[in-house]
């Protein structure tokens, strides 16, 4: 498994992959369920490895390419159950910046020098300028998808 280049450390259901199976990633979340939706849809979290993305198991520099899609949505109850909270997971509202923090610290301390990090972000609950203040690495180019996404592309020097 670790001789993948590739790191999603919260893949959650893999929603963005056109191969949801694809070998060439190291696909790991902190949850893993299965569950049906409010829709009646079947949505599962399957990570190839069970980690938390603030402390890794990994070596430093071992990824070529890590794509960072953390939860976005602020957690005010003590069991969410809403239909974006199960299918992207929360922070919680005391401690978000601490965690997200500490996920870029993880993130870029196993990628490699050159390496690629793609991070994701939705709007719902923390504006993006504030997010992207948690990271000393600035970031080379972003693109917004709809009203509250953004995608945005960092190179570790």
């Amino acid at each position: 498994m670790l001789d993948k280049k590739i790191l999603d450390p919260c893949c959650s259901g893999r929603m963005f992959y056109f191969d949801k199976e694809d070998r060439r990633v190291l696909f790991c979340d902190i949850r893993n369920f299965e569950t049906e939706l409010c829709d009646n849809r079947h949505f599962a979290v399957k990570p190839d490895l069970q980690i938390d993305f603030t402390d890794m198991p990994f070596k430093d520099n071992l990824f070529n390419l890590v794509i960072f899609d953390p939860p976005h949505l602020l957690c005010k109850q003590v069991k969410p159950t809403a239909y974006l909270k199960i299918k992207y997971g929360t922070l919680h509202p005391n401690t978000w910046q601490d965690t997200l923090q500490k996920g870029f610290s993880e993130c870029f301390r196993v990628l490699k020098p050159g390496g690629i990090l793609i991070f994701k972000w939705s709007e719902v609950d923390i504006k993006t300028n504030e997010v992207l203040k948690l990271t000393p690495y600035q970031p080379l180019i972003g693109q917004r998808n709809g009203k509250r996404g953004i995608w945005v592309t960092f190179v570790k020097s």
